[in-house]
């Protein structure tokens, strides 16, 4: 759940870069979020008002992280509007996502796979 978050807490961030399980963790994280709302919506007949805006809350943060995926890859975040393209852009975009990282440092910064993301300290 701290995948979801840690998107979430870098909510309009499109520079550094994002991992694959960070961005496949949210990805899913975010699916099962709107499936769930998707369904109470059916049993409350809301008329997708409260999925409409899960939607719109979560639009930038995707895009962010996908966009941090993409420089990942080494790749600029304009790859982002290849997805415009109907079926063909999609699958590029997707190819895109699953590719691993580059292991060293690129122009969008440090791989993440190398860095600890929390502090760490000696134990004695």
């Amino acid at each position: 759940m701290h995948w979801y978050v840690d998107v979430l807490k870098k909510y309009a961030v499109f520079s550094g870069r994002a991992r694959r399980q960070e961005y496949w963790m949210f990805t899913l994280i975010s699916t099962v979020i709107s499936i769930v709302v998707a369904i109470a919506e059916g049993v409350l007949g809301t008329n997708s008002v409260i999925g409409t805006v899960y939607v719109l809350a979560v639009l930038l943060p995707s895009l962010a992280v996908t966009v941090r995926r993409l420089h990942d890859t080494d790749r600029s975040g304009w790859w982002v509007l290849i997805g415009l393209i109907p079926v063909v852009g999609w699958i590029v975009l997707l190819v895109f996502t699953c590719l691993d990282s580059q292991p060293q440092p690129n122009k969008y910064g440090p791989s993440p796979k190398h860095v600890p993301p929390y502090p760490t300290y000696p134990t004695y």
